[in-house]
């Protein structure tokens, strides 16, 4: 934060419950990484159509399966399955797969 940093303090019973920062100042206090974020409409996309995460954010993100399995270096095929089952993926078919999408592991695990 800033050495001018307005903070308003919200007090419950008395004790102070709660710090209000500007928006700016909250950016920058928020890590860069988004790991752990997944947006409205992948998880949209894995409750209205029922897609498993892989092929929601690989929709979301407007790409082919030919386009991510030759970046993963995997067959259109074996990404095909992939998108079909909901079985437990290698940690390095995972890694391979976000890098391909530009994501993090943590943002293809349930």
């Amino acid at each position: 934060m800033t050495a001018h940093t307005k903070v308003q303090i919200i007090e419950y019973n008395n004790e102070p419950a709660f710090a209000i920062i500007p928006y700016e100042d909250y950016l920058k206090l928020v890590p860069r990484g988004n790991d752990e974020y997944i947006p409205n409409e992948v998880v949209g996309l894995m409750v209205k159509k029922r897609y498993n995460t892989i092929k929601a954010w690989r929709k979301h993100l407007g790409l082919t399966q030919k386009k991510v399995a030759g970046k993963a270096g995997i067959t259109q095929a074996a990404l095909s399955q992939m998108e079909k089952t909901e079985n437990e993926l290698r940690n390095a078919t995972l890694e391979k797969l976000a890098d391909a999408m530009g994501l993090s592991v943590n943002q293809l695990t349930d």
